[in-house]
This record gives structure tokens, sequence and C-alpha cells, in this order.
């Protein structure tokens, strides 16, 4: 990862309501109310691949962690590096752990996954929002649960927990790591 960001918080989890919810909190405790939040699918190529047509076939986690690199290098170019710029905290939820973390309960090598976010801004805080997967479709609004539907699809209820369950594994796993490195 490039230099740190001392007003860049990282927020990662599973839940991609629970991030939201996290970061509007944030948000509002702000004092000065210079806050910004970003939000994974911002240059909307997520979008695309949720209305591709079915003979497109499913994709790979590898492709899903491709194309959520090239978001959040779109995030860091017309968000996020901006706001650090003109003096404002960003709070990025999600960063990089909750791709990493589905990367790894997906099987992918580490060092891949370490390597093709190493463009990413070191966050000045990172915060493992500890919160229960989403039950109901209607729920599901994160990156995390929007891959793991791509890859498995709306009829595997028990394959789709259990990748939720491994990446939840490895986040706490991360954040432990992160814990201990400081």
């Amino acid at each position: 990862m490039t230099r740190p960001a001392d007003r860049l918080i990282a927020l990662d989890g599973v839940n991609g309501a629970a991030l939201m919810t996290a970061a509007r909190a944030l948000v509002a405790e702000s004092k000065p109310r210079r806050t910004a939040i970003s939000t994974w699918d911002a240059s909307g190529i997520f979008g695309e691949v949720a209305v591709a047509d079915s003979d497109a076939g499913r994709p790979s986690a590898r492709t899903l962690l491709l194309l959520y690199a090239a978001d959040l290098a779109f995030r860091l170019r017309w968000e996020i590096r901006p706001a650090l710029a003109a003096g404002r905290q960003v709070v990025a939820a999600p960063y990089i752990d909750t791709a990493i973390a589905f990367g790894r309960a997906a099987g992918l090598d580490p060092d891949w996954l370490a390597e093709i976010f190493q463009f990413a801004l070191e966050p000045a805080t990172r915060t493992f929002v500890d919160a229960a997967a989403a039950r109901s479709v209607s729920e599901r609004k994160g990156f995390l649960e929007f891959g793991v539907q791509q890859m498995v699809g709306g009829h595997s209820g028990a394959a789709r927990l259990e990748l939720v369950r491994r990446a939840g594994v490895q986040l706490k796993v991360l954040a432990r790591r992160r814990r201990s490195a400081r």
C-alpha cells in the first residue's frame, strides 16, 4: 500500500448494511461535518455485472476482485484523494480488508491479493464492523454479499452462507493481525 492517509478511515465487514450504518454514524459524529463516505461500486462496474446476460456465466472470485480493484482505483482517483486533498475526512466502506477476506475465503493466494491492492492508500484507522451477514436478499448491500451472490447464485443457500462465514473468519484474522502489528 502507498503512504498513509491520516484522514482515511477504512470500515470492513461482511454486512453491507451494517457498514453503511457505521459510516453514517461516523459522519454524524464528525465535529466539523467535513466527512465523506466512499462506497463500493462508485464506478458502476458492478451494476453492469448485475445486469449481465445469463449467457455471460458466473464470474469467478478472481474476476470479482479484479473488478473491485478497478472500482477502488476509480474511488481513489475521483472520490477519496480529492476529498483528502480538500482537507476532508473520508470513510471508505468497505475498503480492502473485505475484498481480501472474500478472496481468502474463496481460496485465492494471499500474496496475489496483497499485490492487487498495493496501490491503495494506507488508512489512518481500520475498523472491523462485527455484524452478522444479512439474511434476506433485500438487506444484502455490500461487496462481499454481492460477490457471493454472483458466484453461487440464489439457489445455493448453504454454499452462500459457508462462503460468507469463511470471509467473516478471514476478516477477524486480518483485524487481529493488524492490531498485533501496531
